[in-house]
């Protein structure tokens, strides 16, 4: 059937999913009750229609600021720094770090042709320019691209952060943090670095 090669073509291309799995969801989907599946439609629909980037940090968000900026009991002097929005929840979720973040959007790959100018740097000097953070701490996946993003980072704000630190040992070389579990994420960030 072409238009279920259509789906399971469409849900592959979801992080993360096979062609078995896909195969698998999409079964789900022709079984599943018309209200599921609208229900379904409605919340992808929804979430794509009211989600925005926060203008702070450049996380996921339903309004300007998201709940993480925009909560005054987080210490607006330490920004961890996260390739994306997936590994700011990775860090969340330990509860361990009440700082502020910022999301680059990405890494270096010159390989790939990203360049520094395809991420949020600049927009990380702004932040920092005014003396107010004390720290910042570079959580970029410990990968080749996330080593060149980390030097260019550090690069960059050097002269206007008295700390920037580097998560430590805990995440291996090539890992995501994204995939990682809250306690090695939390000793990631108890033994971070200077750089």
């Amino acid at each position: 059937m072409k238009i279920f090669s259509r789906l399971i073509a469409n849900l592959r291309k979801l992080p993360g999913v096979g062609p078995k799995q896909a195969e698998r969801f999409s079964l789900y989907v022709l079984k599943a009750s018309g209200s599921e599946v609208n229900e379904l439609i409605e919340s992808i629909n929804e979430i794509r229609d009211n989600t925005v980037s926060c203008r702070k940090c450049f996380n996921y968000s339903l309004k300007e600021l998201c709940h993480i900026c925009s909560d005054s009991q987080r210490n607006g002097a330490v920004i961890c720094v996260v390739e994306n929005a997936q590994d700011l929840e990775a860090i969340e979720k330990t509860g361990f770090y009440k700082g502020l973040y910022h999301v680059l959007g990405g890494y270096i790959s010159p390989v790939e042709g990203v360049e520094r100018g395809h991420i949020r740097l600049k927009e990380l000097v702004e932040r920092v320019k005014d003396g107010s953070v004390e720290e910042v701490i570079i959580a970029t996946n410990p990968s080749a691209e996330g080593e060149t993003t980390a030097i260019y980072v550090h690069n960059g704000i050097k002269e206007f952060v008295p700390k920037i630190s580097r998560i430590a040992f805990g995440i291996p070389l090539g890992g995501d943090i994204n995939y990682m579990d809250e306690l090695t994420i939390t000793h990631s960030l108890e033994g971070r670095r200077k750089i």
